[in-house]
């Protein structure tokens, strides 16, 4: 495989749209693959892609529909911002109806139960680190994303730091990270891993919890500052990052949360991204 394809699964992970509606995409030619193989079919993207899908994935999360995403990307291939302008302003104004039906919703499901009363965002420039084999105490379960991590790392939380007030035994050694397994983009059944470089002994008491060496090696890893939904840029970088210097993903990426939600506003949290490479084989 040349090093500038992506196959579809990881393309997917990435884009963070599913393998279904990449064939639906093909087909429609919203979104050809850069190649396919003759035998199998297999669908192939490249590097430069990256973008129109995260941007397909960005307009279907403002609400457009596919065919006004099909006009809004070609509008955009012929530099018509008029046409852009006016489907962005029709979609506005679908919106704050629907938040204004909203509201009323509301209102009277409060009224009538008296008794229950585009991102800012940075990146860092890529650099290659070697990353030390890490012990970590981990959960890995499926499910979906933004219910799914933050649960488990409160579950992880409570291992290092009891709620009954025992002292820990255990000590947190580095950030709270998210391990992604899928090969592909998954909206319900992702497999998710939740880690916690520590050191010293932890009392498990937890059902799924353990402790294990998490592999070290060669990672290409970027800073990304901004709100969580917004990621899939950094992993852009990073790819673009890899073919200009003749890298190939080695295994699970990585998320490290450097700052809490909690404590800081959402263009101000930081996620170190981790890919873990190798170097691309060379033609014969």
């Amino acid at each position: 495989m040349p090093v500038d394809q992506i196959p579809i699964g990881t393309f997917s992970r990435i884009t963070q749209l599913s393998l279904k509606a990449l064939r639906l995409y093909d087909e429609r030619g919203l979104l050809v693959p850069a190649a396919r193989d003759l035998c199998t079919g297999y669908r192939y993207y490249t590097f430069a892609q990256i973008e129109r899908g995260i941007r397909i994935r960005h307009l279907l999360w403002l609400g457009f529909g596919l065919s006004e995403v099909e006009v809004i990307l070609d509008a955009r291939s012929r530099g018509d911002v008029g046409v852009i302008c006016d489907l962005f302003a029709q979609r506005l104004a679908a919106t704050e109806q629907e938040v204004r039906r909203l509201h009323v919703i509301a209102e009277t499901l409060r009224l009538q139960d008296p008794l229950n009363g585009g991102f800012h965002m940075s990146i860092t420039e890529p650099v290659i680190k070697e990353i030390p084999a890490l012990r970590v105490l981990s959960r890995r379960e499926q499910g979906v994303y933004q219910e799914t991590i933050p649960r488990l790392i409160h579950e992880l939380c409570d291992c290092v730091y009891p709620a009954d007030g025992r002292q820990p035994t255990a000590r947190i050694a580095g950030p709270i990270m998210f391990i992604c397994h899928d090969e592909e983009y998954r909206e319900t059944d992702a497999d998710i891993e939740v880690a916690i470089p520590i050191v010293g002994p932890v009392g498990i008491d937890a059902s799924g919890v353990e402790v294990r060496n998490l592999p070290g090696g060669r990672f290409a890893s970027v800073l990304y500052t901004g709100p969580y939904p917004g990621v899939g840029k950094a992993y852009e970088r990073i790819f673009a990052y890899m073919g200009e210097h003749r890298l190939i993903p080695a295994g699970p990426t990585r998320e490290l949360y450097l700052n809490d939600p909690h404590e800081v506003p959402e263009d101000e949290l930081m996620t170190e991204v981790l890919f873990p490479v190798l170097e691309a084989p060379r033609s014969a």
